[in-house]
């Protein structure tokens, strides 16, 4: 154990001369930023979609995705606190995996939550046009970036704080809903498509009504309600108490993914047979147009709204921190891994600022801009899927190279190794799940040309004096392990 903790220490002890992130995110920040992730906008205006394609089978979709995605979130949390020197996930993927593996983890991440954020500024715009019909695109597009940025300039508690709100006004919803949804069904609420009751869930074709392909179906739509789940993960070095504040805000995942997604949809397909909902159009809204209040209609709305403020700002958190991260290690220019005076990545903030403003672009782009944001935004939920694989694999990295360490942690993954390969073998499922459209199967070929850019990019990186210092003190860190392992072992 003495062993790996002068690895621990050596890792500390070469990055003390680095600008350091504050410690500023409290146990309420974090436990509303693992729901703010948990729960995206996907809930409140793709569930329409999910609904229409799966039938009352989309119940069993979110429960067996929130389940596995358990275990990845288990993983990663196991990981960052056996050396809180790592900043994020892909700090361990570089140190456990290979410098390769925190390169593509954190650029493919910093993408991911690019097009998220791209996509989420298109969203507020029209969001915006329904509020206030004629007013100017570019206006709301251009507001919500400064916005953005004010909010994370200062410091790292104004993020939270500001998360904390969005976070908690995405729950009062969910609530409301479930709340004014039981009202209904206990009082017989009768509307043109019926009466409100829990009947609905299977009288109309069973819970499987478009069988086995409907029920797969729904998975592929679902999956990309989840992204963001691991957001907790780019906040690790900047919480307070991680050993505490992490665990608790993990743990708690499953309970959210029952009361918020499962709840909301078994109340949702309850009051309004599933054959009732179509794609683009926000379950939420229509359950409470139907309640005959409007007024709580036009609330939902903002609330969607402020639901993709949500996302957005989770976007440029994230991106900012991890290009830090990156720039820290060689992998990204030295420009984005400075400081503020307050401890924020402010170069790192302006560049994802700036790439978001693509947002506004596009939505003068012309009508095909959907079409094409529909298959782009499925390569992110691809890359996604891919930065949860590499948390896996670096999980079974850590259990083989430092047996020690994983025996004695205090935060360990249920069902180890066998339920890390259960995992990949969703996984799989999900990619085959993807090729069975024509849409998700042209952004699933299309993905491989971002992995072949990276590969580019890394080849001319891993010259670089800073990023050949790095893989010098990784292959010394992992030559000492060796050496360690060898010294335990019995003569």
């Amino acid at each position: 154990m003495s062993d790996q903790t002068t690895t621990g220490q050596r890792t500390a002890s070469s990055r003390d001369s680095e600008p350091h992130l504050s410690r500023s995110l409290s146990n309420r920040h974090i436990q509303l930023l693992a729901i703010g992730g948990a729960i995206g906008t996907g809930l409140f205006m793709g569930s329409g979609k999910t609904i229409s394609v799966a039938g009352p089978s989309v119940i069993f979709v979110y429960m067996i995705i929130g389940f596995m995605l358990f275990f990845v979130m288990r993983a990663m949390g196991q990981l960052l606190l056996s050396n809180l020197n790592y900043k994020s996930f892909s700090d361990f993927a570089g140190d456990l995996l290979g410098p390769w593996a925190g390169f593509f983890t954190g650029w493919t991440y910093w993408f991911c939550w690019v097009v998220t954020g791209v996509a989420d500024v298109i969203a507020i715009a029209g969001y915006a046009n329904e509020l206030w019909p004629g007013i100017q695109l570019w206006v709301p597009g251009i507001a919500t970036i400064v916005i953005l940025l004010l909010l994370n300039l200062p410091t790292v508690k104004a993020f939270g704080e500001t998360e904390f709100w969005f976070a908690l006004i995405k729950i009062i919803a969910i609530v409301a809903l479930i709340v004014v949804g039981l009202v209904m069904i206990f009082t017989g609420f009768t509307s043109n498509a019926g009466t409100a009751s829990f009947t609905n869930l299977w009288s109309h074709g069973g819970f499987f009504p478009k069988e086995f392909m409907g029920f797969v179906a729904g998975f592929q739509i679902a999956v990309f309600a989840f992204v963001g789940i691991e957001l907790v993960g780019t906040a690790a070095a900047e919480t307070k108490n991680p050993e505490h504040n992490l665990p608790r805000a993990i743990n708690a995942i499953p309970l959210r993914v029952m009361l918020f997604y499962v709840g909301a949809l078994i109340i949702l397909m309850s009051v309004t047979p599933w054959t009732e909902f179509q794609a683009g159009h926000s379950p939420f809204i229509g359950m409470f147009s139907l309640a005959g209040l409007g007024m709580a209609a036009m609330v939902v709305n903002l609330v969607v709204l402020t639901s993709a403020m949500s996302s957005a700002n989770s976007g440029i958190y994230s991106t900012s921190r991890m290009v830090f991260g990156l720039a820290q290690d060689g992998d990204a220019p030295r420009l984005f891994g400075r400081l503020s005076s307050r401890k924020v990545p402010q170069n790192a903030l302006f560049l994802s600022c700036v790439l978001l403003l693509a947002g506004v672009a596009l939505l003068y782009a012309g009508k095909d801009v959907g079409v094409a944001f529909d298959m782009v935004t499925t390569v992110s939920a691809v890359c996604f899927m891919f930065v949860w694989s590499i948390i896996l694999a670096s999980y079974l990295a850590f259990r083989k190279r430092r047996p020690e360490l994983a025996s004695a942690s205090a935060f360990k993954m249920p069902g180890g190794i066998p339920m890390v390969w259960v995992v990949f073998a969703f996984f799989a499922f999900l990619l085959w799940a993807l090729t069975t459209q024509p849409d998700t199967l042209t952004a699933l070929l299309v993905t491989p040309v971002w992995f072949a850019v990276l590969g580019v990019a890394y080849a001319l990186v891993r010259r670089t004096p800073l990023h050949q210092a790095r893989v010098a003190e990784w292959k010394a860190m992992a030559d000492a392990e060796t050496s360690a392992a060898a010294a335990n072992q019995p003569a």
